[in-house]
């Protein structure tokens, strides 16, 4: 027959057990594995760029048990990137750094794809672009640019990336502000349709900051507006004698065209709530550091953190600009 204490003893550690077990079940989520970060756009642009940089401060401030490491799946305009997040639901370990393609390239494909099937974690940047032309042209302001360009119909090249994407929406933006026809010609990323500037390949392009900066800093590129309703914030000296907030807006110069695209991390949908206020969590620790202010400030980004219910809405919002946009622009696929 057992004693009381041995009966005492034995609910104490019943007790203690269950006080153990229920502690870890209140563990906080945190990844198993290394985690993966899929870029849908070619190595070298401004998404993978950022991806990288977010990569290297985390593992710099140890933000993360696990690594991270980044995969580029640019086939199909981005389409392959975005069919493989979603193959994948529940998928705790990995994120999508994506952009307004998570709209255009659906909208432009008829893809069998819509963020919604996924979970969105945060917005942590805007991009703004630019209105670039090649430094050895006499074009100061966009509008003596476009005064050329509509006595020449379909003879100025504008170069962007990829198809019915934001450069090409910017253009078809453009030509219905300032009633002109270019002929675009899209490229695989913002560093390719930059170089062919340099060379004189192509006329004009509506390039992020981050592209064309080294080309505006040797010299090569000439920056007539940007396409945001406020000059950019950044006054520290690009070149000798201008910084990014010396460049006007094109509403500024009489072009009223205004284009700004998300920088977004996703992850597959039917993942733990728990998963997303992890992630979201690293990302906020992440735009809290010196590293990122200086990245964004670097590549004139518009730093925009936005999480939960008010990213979703943003996000139905954008959308909808964007069907507008190309369904007039004729990019909408039947």
């Amino acid at each position: 027959m057992n004693s009381p204490n041995f009966k005492l003893k034995h609910s104490l550690a019943i007790t203690a057990l269950a006080l153990c077990t229920g502690h870890a079940a209140a563990a906080p989520w945190e990844p198993s594995k290394s985690v993966e970060f899929i870029v849908p756009f070619s190595a070298g642009g401004a998404t993978d760029n950022m991806a990288r940089s977010i990569q290297g401060i985390i593992a710099k401030n140890k933000l993360l048990k696990q690594p991270i490491v980044v995969q580029n799946k640019a086939g199909a305009s981005g389409a392959e990137g975005l069919l493989d997040i979603k193959s994948t639901p529940g998928d705790p370990h990995r994120i999508v750094v994506s952009s307004s393609g998570l709209y255009t390239v659906p909208l432009a494909t008829g893809l069998p794809f819509n963020w919604r099937d996924l979970t969105p974690v945060a917005m942590v940047a805007q991009d703004e672009f630019v209105f670039w032309v090649n430094s050895e042209t006499p074009y100061k302001t966009p509008l003596e640019y476009l005064a050329e360009v509509k006595k020449n119909p379909s003879k100025y090249k504008m170069g962007g990336t990829s198809s019915k994407r934001e450069d090409h929406i910017i253009t078809a933006l453009v030509e219905k502000a300032a009633g002109v026809k270019f002929v675009y010609i899209p490229y695989k990323g913002g560093g390719e349709a930059a170089t062919q500037l340099s060379g004189k390949h192509i006329d004009s392009n509506p390039n992020n900051p981050s592209e064309s900066i080294s080309q505006w800093r040797a010299g090569q590129h000439r920056p007539l507006c940007l396409f945001a309703d406020k000059r950019s914030t950044y006054t520290e000296k690009v070149t000798a004698t201008q910084s990014w907030a010396d460049v006007p807006t094109c509403k500024e110069t009489g072009l009223d065209v205004q284009y700004q695209m998300l920088r977004v991390f996703m992850l597959p949908g039917k993942v733990a709530p728990e998963v997303t206020k992890f992630y979201t969590e690293l990302l906020q620790k992440v735009v809290a550091t010196p590293e990122w202010k200086e990245y964004v400030a670097k590549n004139a980004l518009k730093s925009t953190m936005m999480v939960g219910e008010e990213l979703r809405a943003y996000m139905g919002k954008d959308e909808q600009n964007h069907r507008q946009i190309m369904k007039a622009a004729g990019f909408v696929a039947p």
